[in-house]
């Protein structure tokens, strides 16, 4: 079905929340994959690199309830990025018996160089909207993605 009285030809009118987001996750999937690629990361790579960074290095099972990913396929990310230099699994200080994803200086200064590129895909994806309809959007996506649990 066309919508050619609106200026986009050949568009399916699908006003389906689930669909939307499924379509700007890809296209925003799409964009990033295509500016990850010449620093040999992917999207899922890069995510477990950020949580590598922060102040409480998570473990590989924190990792994949975060990115809702198999634990089997943590394993994998982490070992690439293990085998490049870029994050190391070290003991927790809050559990010695478990380890955590720590990221190496090399990670820290490849998420660096890659942060600048990724915000730049944002920014691209989302020229659409202007800044506090970005604001707004974040606040939301923030609460479907980390709903409050009572």
């Amino acid at each position: 079905m066309a919508t050619a009285a609106n200026g986009q030809a050949g568009r399916a009118r699908i006003d389906d929340l689930s669909f939307l987001l499924a379509r700007a996750n890809a296209v925003s999937l799409q964009a990033a994959t295509a500016a990850l690629r010449p620093f040999g990361l992917k999207t899922r790579s890069y995510s477990v690199l950020a949580m590598a960074l922060s102040d409480e290095p998570p473990s590989q099972r924190e990792i994949a309830e975060y990115l809702r990913l198999d634990p089997s396929q943590v394993v994998a990310l982490v070992d690439g990025l293990q085998e490049r230099g870029l994050v190391s699994r070290e003991t927790d200080e809050r559990d010695r018996r478990a380890r955590v994803v720590v990221a190496t200086q090399a990670g820290a200064r490849l998420y660096a160089d890659v942060d600048a590129t990724v915000h730049g895909v944002e920014d691209e994806v989302l020229r659409e909207l202007d800044a506090s309809e970005r604001a707004v959007l974040r606040e939301l996506l923030d609460r479907i993605a980390f709903p409050a649990y009572d």
